[in-house]
C-alpha cells in the first residue's frame, strides 16, 4: 500500500490531534519510518511520553519545549525496543526525572522458535535493536498506567517485535509499529514472529476501537478496516508463497523476488525477510518443511 500523498506534518512541532494527545513527528524519515517516528504526549499536566524515539538531539529539545506551564513529564512509556522508538528514553529520563515504563528489555517476549533462531545465528532483522534498551518499570499485558487526567491498558502484542505493546487510551488505541495505515508492519526473524503476530491482530480485532493513532504515519480511522486488510494482506502473502513453491524448493530470498515484483530494490532484503517470516509460520502450521538447518538461506519445499 502506498502511503498517502496528504501525510505530510512539521517535524518537531507538537501537534493537537485530539484534547489531550499531542503528536511530534522526529526527524528521521526513511523508506522504513515513512515522515519519522510519531512521539506521542498524553496529558495536560503531568504527561506520558509514548515513544521517544531516535537519539537526537533536536528531537529531544522539541518534547521539552512543548512542555507548557505547570506541565510535566510524569512516565515515557516504550512500546518496543527498536532504535527509532527507543533510545531517547534515556536522555529524556535525565532531563525530566520521569521513569522509563515497557514491556521488557529487547529480547523480551520473543517467542521460543525466534530464539533458537537467534541463538543459531540468524542476524538482527534490519530495523535496529536497542541492545541496552532496559525500563525502569516492567509493564504486562492488562496493566493500567495512569496520569491524573489519562489512563492507557496495555495490551503485549508481539509479532513486529516480542516486547511490543500497544496502549489502549479509551475507545483510541495507540498501535506504535503494529498497525500502521501506510504499509504493513515489517516481521523480520528472529525479532518478528509472523505466527504472534496474527495473534495480535486478532487480539486487537475482538475489541471496537475508534481510531488508531501509530507509531508512524498519519491516525487510522477505521481501524476494523484496517486490521480486517492486515490480516487479509497476510493471508494473501501466505498464498502467493505456497505457489511459489509449487515452482519447487526455493529460498526466502529466491521467493521474494518472485512475489515482490513491484518493490524498489532497497526494499527487497526487508521483504525477504517477510518470506522468511512466512515460512517459519508455514513450517509451524506443517505446509513447508526446510531442506537444510533453518535460517535465513534455508531451501524449503511444500510437504
Amino acid at each position: 500500500m502506498l502511503p498517502p500523498d496528504d501525510f505530510d506534518p512539521p517535524v518537531g512541532v507538537a501537534e493537537v490531534l485530539e484534547p489531550g494527545l499531542r503528536r511530534i513527528v522526529a526527524p528521521n524519515p526513511s523508506p522504513m519510518t515513512y515522515r519519522g517516528t510519531n512521539t506521542y504526549l498524553l496529558g495536560t499536566t503531568a504527561l506520558a511520553v509514548v515513544d521517544p524515539g531516535p537519539a537526537h538531539d533536536a528531537h529531544l529539545d522539541a518534547i521539552l519545549g512543548a512542555l507548557g506551564p505547570g506541565q510535566t513529564v510524569s512516565h515515557i512509556v516504550v512500546t518496543h525496543a527498536h532504535l527509532d522508538h527507543a533510545p531517547l528514553a534515556g536522555p529524556l529520563a535525565a532531563a525530566t526525572g520521569a521513569p522509563v515504563l515497557a514491556f521488557g528489555a529487547a529480547t523480551a517476549g520473543r517467542s521460543a522458535v525466534m530464539q533458537a533462531l537467534a541463538s543459531g545465528g540468524l542476524a538482527d532483522g534490519g530495523e535496529g535493536i536497542d541492545a541496552q534498551f532496559q525500563p525502569d518499570i516492567h509493564l504486562a499485558d492488562g496493566d493500567i498506567v495512569a496520569g491524573p487526567d489519562w489512563s492507557l491498558d496495555v495490551v503485549h502484542t508481539p509479532g513486529h517485535l516480542g516486547n511490543h505493546i500497544c496502549l489502549g487510551w479509551g475507545t483510541a488505541c495507540l498501535t506504535a509499529d503494529h498497525v500502521m495505515g501506510w504499509a504493513s508492519s515489517l516481521v523480520s526473524p528472529p525479532d518478528g514472529d509472523l505466527t504472534d503476530f496474527m495473534a495480535s491482530c486478532e487480539k486487537l480485532a475482538a475489541r471496537d476501537w475508534r481510531v488508531f493513532y501509530p507509531g508512524h504515519g498519519a491516525p487510522i480511522l477505521d481501524p476494523a478496516a484496517r486490521l480486517t486488510w492486515l490480516i487479509k494482506h497476510r493471508r494473501e502473502r501466505e498464498a502467493a508463497i505456497l505457489a511459489a513453491l509449487d515452482a519447487g524448493p526455493a529460498t526466502a530470498e529466491q521467493i521474494a523476488s518472485a512475489v515482490y515484483t513491484d518493490t524498489p530494490s532497497a526494499l527487497l532484503p526487508a521483504a525477504t525477510r517477510n518470506v522468511l517470516a512466512h515460512l517459519i509460520d508455514l513450517l509451524g502450521k506443517s505446509a513447508v518443511r526446510p531442506l537444510d538447518q533453518l535460517g535465513a538461506d534455508t531451501r524449503f519445499t511444500r510437504t
